[in-house]
């Protein structure tokens, strides 16, 4: 791993950083503009079909982003030798952190999946229901969470 990173650097910290970029960014796009975007749309079928859409495009972008995440992590983490520092409980916070955001990300996967099929059934309240904690909570925890990350991936940085 320590040729690896050595050789490659720049590139795995670029692949990292951007997938956190793509990550975040997304769904800060996703709350704060389509979100926004669609209360604007009167007929809730259509509503409701563009943000499942919209949903679906923005998992296509995000999975292999957290996949690179997780990859560059692990290489940073033992190429850089933090295992036994003082800086390797702030790696394993920062880690820990990407770890639950995954496990809500698998949630807001599941929940729209199941929003899907409700909505190709013509249950559409089962599938506004299904989608209303996206939105209101699961997105915004994640959004906070991905800041203190990259926060502490910047502190990080600066040691």
């Amino acid at each position: 791993m320590e040729s690896l990173f050595n050789n490659f650097s720049s590139l795995i910290v670029f692949l990292h950083v951007l997938s956190a970029v793509v990550w975040l960014g997304g769904m800060i796009v996703m709350r704060f503009a389509v979100h926004y975007s669609m209360q604007k749309v009167d007929e809730p079928k259509i509503k409701l079909g563009r943000t499942l859409e919209s949903l679906k495009r923005f998992f296509s972008m995000v999975i292999p982003s957290i996949i690179i995440l997780l990859a560059t992590a692990i290489i940073m983490i033992i190429a850089l030798g933090f295992k036994g520092t003082e800086l390797y409980s702030t790696v394993i916070a920062k880690e820990a952190i990407w770890i639950i955001m995954t496990v809500v990300f698998t949630i807001i996967y599941v929940r729209r999946n199941q929003a899907q099929k409700a909505f190709d059934k013509g249950e559409f309240p089962l599938a506004k229901q299904k989608l209303e904690p996206i939105a209101s909570f699961l997105i915004p925890l994640n959004i906070v969470l991905g800041l203190i990350a990259i926060y502490l991936g910047v502190t990080l940085r600066g040691f």
